[in-house]
């Protein structure tokens, strides 16, 4: 028979407690990242946010009053924004700042810009920073001229990814005092320079400038053809207006790409404060003026290709963009007929885009 001691009975008792030590440990370990599974499938992921064309349903409550009136001098503000994403609801602390030039001045709310990249907003804050796009007035036409607006983003996508992604949002812009009722109406979200940028491997160039010419010189025929396309001339590369310039992210040496923003003063848009620059020798926004330099019958060709492959996609997004009056479609269409009755004339092509073009 087998003589148990004292001794033994103690190493019996020690081992039985470390092994109910591991094992309570384990558990611990294995409920906490049970509890932290949905937390983490909860983060927005920044590239499939971009990707979906539902409308997001979305509400941005702050003191408003306070962001239209000190616009001259933009400060962020905190505020609150809530959204709808799948089955799930989320209502974060962000900060807010008006940004834009001319829309701060005639509109009832300027631009702004979200700044979700903050401790307070932990499952937003993968989106960093974006730009939104609000309702200039406060009615059906200034909700429209947003629409417009947000389609020109979706059209040039069809021409280049090399190109801002949008996403749509039927938002409620709730005031912090209880004596202002809330308005409904659309915004749209901009993707960010450095996601655009990542989607095509290659990073924003920032405090950087180049003529028109040392840029990417297919990539800016494109850019030229689509702004003619579209009616706008409020753009500048030189100046960094309404443009920015990326970068091949492996290759320092190649030549910037230029990528469009800011449509409202195109005359496919026709908002009713757009105007064209007194130096310009057009009278309204819906004549067209190219604004590119000149190109060869190869290089037109090569991208006049592109927008006819392109076309029907074009035209079926717009028929089916039912959020736009059937009027306003008709008038985008009518205003894309005469552009590819254009780009498909050779002698229009040859007129416009080579001797007409900018020598200078």
């Amino acid at each position: 028979m087998t003589t148990i001691t004292k001794t033994t009975r103690i190493d019996i008792h020690f081992r039985f407690l470390v092994n109910i030590k591991i094992f309570l440990t384990i558990a611990v370990m294995a409920i906490g990242a049970l509890f932290s599974i949905p937390c983490s499938a909860q983060v927005i992921d920044p590239v499939k946010f971009f990707e979906t064309t539902d409308v997001l349903q979305a509400k941005l409550s702050m003191d408003w009053g306070k962001l239209v009136r000190n616009s001259a001098k933009p400060e962020y503000y905190p505020a609150t924004f809530s959204c709808q994403l799948g089955d799930s609801s989320i209502s974060e602390q962000i900060r807010v700042i008006a940004r834009g030039h001319i829309r701060k001045e005639v509109c009832f709310m300027p631009p702004v810009k979200l700044n979700f990249h903050n401790n307070s907003s932990p499952k937003l804050s993968s989106l960093n920073s974006l730009k939104m796009v609000c309702t200039c007035t406060e009615n059906s036409n200034g909700d429209q001229l947003l629409l417009k607006e947000y389609l020109v983003y979706k059209i040039y996508n069809l021409i280049t990814e090399k190109s801002f992604r949008v996403r749509l949002m039927n938002l409620v812009y709730e005031d912090v005092s209880p004596k202002k009722k809330p308005y409904t109406g659309h915004a749209f979200l901009i993707e960010s320079d450095k996601a655009m940028a990542k989607r095509s491997d290659c990073i924003p160039l920032k405090n950087t400038r180049s003529h028109s010419e040392y840029t990417d010189r297919d990539q800016m025929t494109l850019v030229a053809i689509f702004q003619y396309m579209i009616g706008n001339t409020d753009f500048g590369i030189s100046a960094n207006h309404n443009i920015i310039l990326i970068q091949p992210a492996k290759d320092s040496t190649a030549r910037p790409i230029v990528v469009p923003y800011d449509f409202d003063y195109a005359g496919i848009v026709d908002a009713y404060y757009a105007v064209p620059n007194e130096g310009l020798e057009i009278e309204n926004v819906r004549q067209r003026l190219y604004r590119g330099y000149p190109r060869t019958e190869e290089e037109l060709k090569t991208a006049i290709a592109i927008f006819n492959k392109q076309k029907e996609k074009i035209y079926s997004l717009i028929n089916g963009f039912e959020l736009l009056t059937e009027k306003n479609r008709k008038n985008i269409i009518d205003y894309l007929d005469a552009f590819y009755k254009t780009i498909n004339s050779s002698n229009s092509i040859k007129s416009i885009f080579m001797l007409q073009a900018r020598k200078m």
